[in-house]
């Protein structure tokens, strides 16, 4: 199948050149990236030399004029909103990496994002694209809404406890640490490497922009506090939730946990909490919990890689589901030691 990556100089658009180059059924016929247009993708990304030894990066608009079937968009948010009508109306299936098509209500979009919806009509039209939630719904799907990468990582952790009734949907708390490439490519004072070596801080207080999506996922009240700290990549999330039956204790949660993930290839359910390294370079999300009998609290957590399990792998993934392929095509199945 002919892929196009527009936005494919961010790094979650270079790690789906990446990914797809050993993808055995998809062929990246078409690379955009504007600011960076009659660019060699090896002068930009030396990673990618031996996979891309002649592509050159193309303007965006190019995508209108390609062969491609399939289109992944790995844009900021609000840009996608301008590509996706135009590109369904040709009959090009989409897979959109940014945040304009999650939520489904145009307000609650406006109301986080500060502007508003210009494609407010194709709200809800994509499917969400979280396998392990949403998998009946994927097969045979040509538009999908990938998650963000926070969101990914509390709803694989919050998510079972949720839909077995076992925790309050009210007064859900979510810490979460994330490395630097979560940011994206552009500078700024917070990412200038003087302050984030060896830093780490809170940011995004009270109106972190994936704080509907998780509470929209969850169908729960949360509070969401996402952390920086002095790491290239990964992810790492503490979610704490009342327990609603009190019979409920950390060996039963981990059973709950091994029951609802029995059967999804990239979860990894352990007894020991993960850590922020366990699954970089691969597709996997680690979940673990323990109750707090004593204070009837949950603690779930959950850690990724987050430009593969948060953005550019779970694209794949429940683009391989949408194609009724094996989902772990052309994902790496295994973090890095060290």
């Amino acid at each position: 199948m002919r892929v196009a990556v527009v936005g494919a100089t961010g790094y979650a658009g270079l790690e789906l050149l990446r990914l797809m180059a050993s993808h055995e059924h998809l062929e990246v016929v078409l690379a955009t990236g504007e600011s960076n247009a009659g660019r060699r993708v090896r002068d930009l990304a030396p990673a990618l030399a031996a996979l891309y030894p002649s592509m050159v990066f193309a303007p965006t608009d190019e995508v209108f004029s390609s062969d491609a079937e399939v289109v992944f968009l790995a844009l900021p948010h609000g840009h996608s909103q301008r590509y996706v009508g135009a590109l369904r109306a040709r009959g090009v299936a989409v897979v959109d990496l940014g945040a304009d098509f999650r939520l489904e209500d145009a307000q609650v979009f406006e109301q986080w994002y500060g502007e508003q919806h210009q494609a407010a009509d194709l709200l809800g039209a994509a499917v969400y694209g979280l396998v392990e939630r949403h998998r009946v719904e994927l097969a045979g799907s040509s538009f999908i809404a990938v998650p963000g990468c926070f969101p990914t990582a509390a709803a694989l952790a919050l998510g079972p406890f949720v839909d077995a009734d076992v925790i309050e949907r009210t007064g859900v708390v979510i810490n979460a640490l994330s490395g630097a490439s979560g940011a994206g490519r552009s500078p700024s004072e917070r990412l200038h490497y003087p302050r984030l070596a060896g830093n780490a801080e809170a940011y995004g207080l009270l109106r972190h922009r994936h704080t509907p999506e998780i509470q929209q996922e969850l169908q729960a009240e949360v509070l969401f506090t996402p952390h920086l700290v002095a790491s290239s990549r990964g992810m790492l999330v503490t979610a704490y939730a009342r327990v609603r039956d009190r019979t409920l204790t950390s060996d039963s949660a981990l059973g709950l946990l091994r029951t609802a993930y029995a059967y999804d290839p990239c979860i990894v359910v352990v007894e020991e909490p993960p850590t922020l390294k366990d699954p970089v370079g691969s597709n996997l999300c680690y979940v673990s919990a323990r109750v707090d009998e004593r204070t009837g609290w949950l603690i779930a957590m959950s850690s990724i890689d987050n430009l593969i399990k948060g953005a550019a792998g779970q694209a794949l993934q429940a683009w391989n589901v949408a194609c009724g392929l094996d989902e772990r095509t052309g994902l790496p199945m295994s973090g890095v030691t060290p």
